[in-house]
């Protein structure tokens, strides 16, 4: 049987070992070019010889050219194989001038672009993770030895830093993977030949072919969140991203007016949403948040930020005395946090009545026996002070009033002095804005530091002092521990202060998130819930979710560009402003069909 004529095989001897050097380059070619390709894409080569390679002579002979890298990465296939599938994808199969091959399509693909970037995740959350440490063991004053002894005894599977990576790696690829696996799905349950298939199962067709299907695939991706063995870190990022969920789904119910409702138009315009009430704001989460925060403070320091713990009880040296510098050094005086917790202590006991030693100094048992540790604070309280929680916040005047006004003159000119330095600190980026409008700027600024400064001093001023108010107006018995509570929920009131100003919003929110970690932690120590194992990686993947279908529904929901630019590289769809772009084109739709109609 006569044989089809073809092309000579590779394997054929030919003149001066030309089958051993086609057989390495066959070889070599896709190992290099895979290589290159989840690497470094071909614009991104072009950029860096654009940029850097082209500048030296010595990078610039040995490096190779753009259009090598470009080869190298695309590949060659025959010219009939090529065509065909080309006439098959697109039906735009074009010959190359020779006819003998064509460049390979989708090189740079999705999956390859999905690697890639899941590689320089893991790359630079481990440079960054090692630039943390050894920025923190300068910071904190840890000594290496330690550090290097704490290192060798932890195997190397064990290593957070390793698990974090890859666990923000493999997030980024999964989501990648699954998002495109479900949008093809979609795709071809959509398609007619597939109606047969949509006429037998008519519910799981209709959950595959929701527009929202791919987002909420994708988001078992974050299951991989797991990887990751530090809890308290899981719990954070969880919150944050639930949080920042549950924002953008309200600006998407009340943006399509699901929330205040909407109102009919007149002489024939459209309909629109009903404004927003101008009391209504994300301060209205303060009272709640700053309320449970102190309770937690008082009863729970354990289930309290311990950063946000350290500063309040550092600025409150109105009421938290610390030791007096002519105080005899052999005698012990209590820190604040033992302050607090006799405060806690009184509470328990129903607020026990204060006797002055100066006035009684024969009578025993003057204090429990649970608040001794208060004893050099009250043993000088002045005669004057009924109350026992006042003899121990402010015990050398006996007037509230002015111990309130003392505090305010003490923390809120130098909470102000900080402030302006953190506020210009922020406003290098937009020095061309000082240099245009130089007063109303500066007028921002100053204006935003004492707005802030009397926010947070007013806050804690009226915790501290509500504990003396309910002492004096509310009887012994009358809510003892929950007036601490009810404290803190007076005292976020404050807020007001920043209700509608630039960034207000991100810290209302933050103190909410703050509030309900601590409310958690409080519910598990004391036994109101259980603790559900992998609890923070659901709420993450639930996070996750609800993020994909609020952006599916509506990306201007996302109010934040680079949320927006984030959210799309996630997806795969590169770092764009797609929500923006939608918004542009149905402008000019618009105009367009204005345009028209006055034609």
């Amino acid at each position: 049987m006569a044989s089809r004529a073809g092309p000579p095989s590779s394997k054929s001897p030919g003149p001066s070992g030309a089958p051993s050097a086609r057989t390495a380059r066959s070889t070599t070619d896709p190992i290099l070019r895979n290589a290159l390709r989840y690497t470094i894409s071909a614009r991104e080569y072009a950029t860096l010889h654009k940029y850097v390679i082209s500048r030296s002579r010595a990078l610039k002979r040995r490096a190779p050219t753009v259009d090598t890298v470009q080869r190298t990465m695309e590949g060659t296939r025959g010219r009939t194989q090529s065509l065909s599938k080309d006439r098959k994808s697109t039906g735009k199969g074009k010959d190359d001038e020779d006819g003998s091959t064509v460049p390979v399509r989708g090189a740079d693909d999705y999956n390859a672009r999905a690697v890639r970037h899941s590689i320089r995740v893991f790359v630079a959350t481990g440079a960054l993770m090692k630039l943390w440490g050894v920025v923190s063991a300068r910071v904190m004053g840890k000594k290496k030895e330690t550090a290097s002894a704490s290192s060798k005894k932890q195997p190397l599977h064990k290593s957070p830093t390793l698990r974090l990576s890859l666990s923000l790696s493999t997030i980024l690829l999964m989501y990648r993977i699954l998002f495109r696996f479900f949008n093809r799905l979609r795709a071809h349950l959509l398609d007619p030949s597939a109606a047969p298939f949509r006429l037998r199962n008519p519910k799981i067709a209709g959950t595959l072919t929701s527009p929202y299907a791919p987002a909420v695939g994708a988001s078992l991706a974050g299951l991989a969140l797991g990887v990751y063995p530090n809890r308290q870190l899981r719990v954070t990022v969880a919150l944050y991203m639930m949080f920042r969920a549950l924002e953008f789904g309200w600006n998407c119910a009340e943006d399509n007016g699901m929330v205040w409702g909407r109102e009919r138009g007149v002489n024939g315009k459209p309909d629109r949403n009903r404004p927003r009430p101008s009391w209504w704001g994300s301060w209205m989460l303060q009272p709640f948040a700053f309320g449970q925060l102190l309770h937690a403070l008082v009863f729970d320091r354990d289930c309290f930020p311990s950063f946000w713990s350290n500063a309040i009880l550092k600025n409150s040296t109105a009421y938290l005395h610390p030791r007096p510098e002519d105080y005899p050094s052999g005698l012990k005086w209590p820190n604040a946090g033992e302050i607090v917790d006799s405060l806690a202590q009184m509470a328990r006991l129903n607020w026990p009545a204060f006797i002055s030693p100066t006035l009684f100094p024969l009578k025993e048992d003057i204090l429990p026996f649970s608040l001794e540790t208060i004893s050099p604070i009250t043993s000088g309280a002045h005669p004057l002070i009924t109350s026992l929680s006042c003899a121990t916040l402010h015990p050398s005047d006996p007037s509230c009033s002015r111990t309130f006004l003392t505090f305010w003159l003490r923390s809120f000119p130098s909470l102000t002095r900080l402030l302006l330095v953190v506020y210009s600190a922020l406003l290098l980026p937009r020095l061309s804005a000082l240099y245009h409008f130089p007063l109303s700027t500066l007028h921002q600024l100053v204006s935003s530091a004492l707005r802030m400064a009397g926010f947070l001093t007013g806050a804690l001023a009226t915790a501290w002092s509500s504990i003396c108010f309910f002492q004096a107006w509310l009887p012994r018995t009358f809510l003892p521990t929950q007036r601490f509570f009810v404290g803190g929920f007076v005292a976020g009131f404050w807020a007001l202060l920043q209700h509608g100003r630039r960034g207000s919003r991100g810290l209302f929110l933050a103190s909410a998130k703050a509030s309900v970690e601590s409310l958690w932690k409080v519910g598990v120590k004391r036994r109101w819930w259980r603790a559900m194992k992998g609890g923070d990686v659901w709420v993450f993947v639930a996070a996750l979710m609800l993020t994909g279908v609020v952006y599916e529904r509506d990306a201007r929901a996302v109010k934040e560009a680079p949320w927006r630019k984030g959210i799309s590289w996630v997806r795969g769809e590169g770092w764009k402003d797609w929500g923006m772009e939608e918004d542009d084109e149905d402008e000019d739709r618009e105009e367009a069909e204005a345009l028209v109609k006055e034609d």
